[in-house]
């Protein structure tokens, strides 16, 4: 399995969570990885060798790339050239 963490990533882990829900969502990537349990809501943390060791399988990756969640590569977005935004206001 790969090292790859995505934000909003829905994983399943290997042991269930006391709620009986083996199913987490990603909440937020670092040297910390966050997930909320699908059956409770439980927020919990995990240090990111912890979690690949634990993390079964990645049941929906997340819809961005790993380089986009953490802040290292920009969104393709159309962006209007600033000279359009005022056109026509008096200055």
């Amino acid at each position: 399995m790969t090292e790859e963490i995505r934000m909003h990533d829905v994983v399943e882990m290997r042991k269930k969570h006391p709620c009986g829900s083996a199913i987490w969502t990603v909440t937020r990537i670092g040297a910390d990885i966050k997930m909320k349990c699908d059956g409770c809501g439980r927020v919990v943390m995990l240090d990111r060798v912890e979690f690949i060791k634990r993390r079964k399988r990645v049941i929906t990756p997340g819809p961005d790339a790993p380089e986009v969640t953490l802040g290292l590569a920009s969104r393709q977005s159309p962006q209007k050239p600033a000279s359009q935004e005022t056109k026509g206001e008096p200055r």
